[in-house]
């Protein structure tokens, strides 16, 4: 969802506006329209709303993208903790179906972090969110990787779904209740592999 080619480029007036609405992004993160990027992708899982995604090629870490939902132009930035989502949820936005559930479930784990960093939904060994690793590490990880998988619902109507999760220097197995509403539980994990060379390095704030 964040790598792919779903992303459209915001141009000319329309962005010189929108990154002075946004300048400084939370104080501390300065903006311009010639050295910052800025794309919008729609979410299938939002009616109507839009996510945004900037970068600047002055940001001392390069690797910094910053995010934000949108909604009839207000902003709502996606910082690493629930309250902006549970927020675009409440207002009743959201409509998780069995056809966008895994995507919703892949942009929550991304978006809402623990101390270690992001919950990454890991189905590939070329997913471009992945760290580097060295050849010994990425076969691990093609042994055990495997797509995300939808597995019906429960008795109160929740979405049940089975992802391998990326989350601190490990691997684990874990499953899935999403509510309707957008709430998600997990419900058991199993680690798989752990104390990795690696972490997750894709910061949002």
């Amino acid at each position: 969802m964040y790598q792919d080619d779903k992303w459209n480029a915001v141009e000319g007036e329309e962005k010189v506006g929108f990154l002075e609405q946004v300048n400084p992004i939370g104080g501390k993160y300065k903006v311009s329209p010639q050295t910052s990027q800025v794309h919008w992708r729609n979410l299938p899982f939002y009616n109507g709303l839009a996510m945004i995604r900037i970068t600047d090629s002055l940001w001392p870490n390069k690797k910094l993208k910053i995010f934000y939902v949108t909604e009839q132009g207000n902003l709502y930035r996606l910082n690493g903790t629930s309250p902006p989502i549970h927020d675009v949820n409440n207002k009743g936005f959201v409509n998780v179906t069995e056809e966008n559930v895994l995507e919703y479930l892949r942009f929550f784990c991304f978006f809402v972090r623990g101390e270690e960093g992001p919950f990454l939904i890991s189905e590939d060994v070329n997913d471009p969110l992945l760290p580097q690793m060295d050849e010994a590490t990425k076969n691990a990880f093609a042994n055990v990787l495997r797509p995300a998988s939808y597995e019906g619902k429960d008795e109160k109507g929740n979405f049940r779904c089975d992802a391998v999760v990326f989350y601190s220097n490990a691997l684990f197995l874990a499953n899935f209740s999403v509510q309707p509403s957008g709430m998600i539980e997990m419900l058991d994990d199993e680690p798989i592999l752990q104390d990795l060379p690696i972490r997750v390095d894709q910061p949002v704030d």
